[in-house]
């Protein structure tokens, strides 16, 4: 028997770290933002996953509903993993190896993790004093390399 990682984790655990980290304790409609939700069971093919219904729009909603993780074949549990694995710094041909993955679903499943971090970081704000050393502006001097060069004195008192 191949011993796999996968199978040492198991799927409703995920379900509610997932749930813990997007509701925290009180579950939000991510169409609407309400918080009248009235839970409607759970996914017939991943039982660990918790189905809702929102009073305010009507729409229905998942744990997994507008996240990264929402919309893929693969179980939750192996976007767990394979985020772990991400973390540990591991190629993208090691993790496939590791979970049994063929190489081209492992390449996406990183794109869309990364672009999901990106998506959700947070706008840089500056407030207050900002300072910035040795900056090198050549805003427009674009296809101009000498208008970019350095003065000197001895230019000055030329030029």
């Amino acid at each position: 028997m191949e011993l796999r990682i996968q199978n040492l984790l198991d799927d409703e655990r995920c379900y509610e770290a997932v749930r813990k980290l997007r509701w925290g304790s009180e579950v939000k409609c991510p169409h609407c933002a309400a918080k009248e939700i009235v839970k409607r069971g759970r996914d017939e093919q991943e039982a660990g996953r918790q189905r809702y219904e929102c009073k305010g729009c009507g729409k229905r909603f998942d744990d997994l509903t507008n996240t990264v993780f929402a919309g893929h074949h693969q179980p939750l549990k192996v976007w767990m993993i394979f985020l772990y694995f991400l973390g540990l710094n591991l190629s993208t041909r090691q993790i496939a190896q590791e979970l049994n993955l063929n190489k081209g679903d492992a390449h996406r499943m990183a794109e869309v993790l990364r672009s999901g971090v990106v998506e959700q970081k947070p706008e840089t704000a500056l407030s207050g004093e900002v300072e910035c050393d040795e900056v090198y502006v050549v805003a427009g001097h674009k296809g101009q390399p000498e208008a970019v060069k350095k003065r000197t004195a001895r230019d000055d008192a030329t030029g």
